[in-house]
């Protein structure tokens, strides 16, 4: 079964419908790949459907699902991942990832909540995360998500999130705004959650903006600017690990394209930065 490593590179972006036109008629320079939710275009039609063809025709492309509700006792919507990898097939588009999370419980919950910290969720979690990869026929990554409540916890985040990945023997997402959220909200150390990922399943990561409620409360929007305490984590990431595909998440406030670019290409600077030095150490 097909990794997901090395099918994409360099610096993505999330693509949005309020600057899709502006994709197609101008390629945007400094963007390698860009992320689709799949729920939001699989069954679209007419113009923007062709739109969207005509991106994916020309740019590497990733799914990053919001729907598949992993960590939910629901049955396994299977309906939903037949039709992903119809999707997937019809657009080349490279891989799959999901949150570590769920968002149903006898019916949508249209948020993203924790699954509890146990070894039962674990096997629950990594059963489901393996029928999903069955039907696809690959490896799918899995992100570590923000929480703001860990009811029933009985290991921590990051032994949680690794005993998943193991069981399922799938592929990680890492998300360093997540990270560095939880690590304020819940008082850990960001950089030794970060030295616990298993390094040879990362497949690419997130970077986002954050909103501070209080000095020790901040809460995951994606509408907001890096700040730099993540962009630092970032290149901490690469620094263990070498650099990997990074791709920037705007969901809300979302500024001019040339704001954008100019995100991807601190992206494409902290890659450049750290791809010299690893060349350097290795000469």
């Amino acid at each position: 079964m097909q990794h997901t490593q090395n099918l994409v590179h360099g610096a993505g972006l999330g693509l949005r419908r309020s600057f899709l036109e502006e994709a197609i008629n101008a390629p945007l320079q400094n963007v390698s790949f860009y992320e689709v939710a799949p729920e939001n275009w699989m069954t679209i039609g007419g113009k923007l459907g062709k739109q969207f063809r005509q991106m994916t025709e020309r740019d590497a492309f990733i799914c990053h699902g919001l729907s598949l509700s992993i960590g939910s006792t629901d049955p396994l919507d299977e309906d939903f991942v037949r039709n992903l990898k119809s999707f997937m097939q019809q657009h080349q588009i490279k891989f799959y990832s999901e949150h570590l999370s769920y968002c149903s419980h006898q019916g949508h919950l249209y948020d993203l909540m924790p699954i509890p910290f146990t070894a039962e969720a674990v096997q629950h979690v990594a059963k489901r995360i393996r029928r999903v990869q069955d039907i696809l026929e690959q490896k799918i990554a899995i992100e570590n998500v923000s929480y703001y409540a860990a009811p029933g916890q009985e290991m921590s985040e990051i032994d949680f999130f690794n005993a998943v990945i193991a069981e399922a023997d799938c592929d990680v997402l890492i998300d360093i705004n997540n990270i560095y959220v939880n690590s304020v909200n819940h008082q850990y150390d960001a950089e030794q959650f970060l030295q616990a990922i298993p390094a040879e399943r990362i497949s690419y990561a997130h970077i986002a903006g954050h909103y501070v409620e209080a000095e020790d409360f901040l809460v995951d929007t994606h509408g907001a600017e890096v700040i730099d305490p993540v962009w630092q984590l970032l290149g901490k990431a690469y620094q263990l690990y070498g650099v990997f595909p990074t791709l920037l998440e705007r969901d809300f406030n979302i500024p001019s394209v040339a704001e954008l670019q100019r995100e991807v290409s601190t992206i494409q600077t902290i890659q450049n930065a750290w791809q010299s030095h690893h060349e350097q150490l290795s000469a």
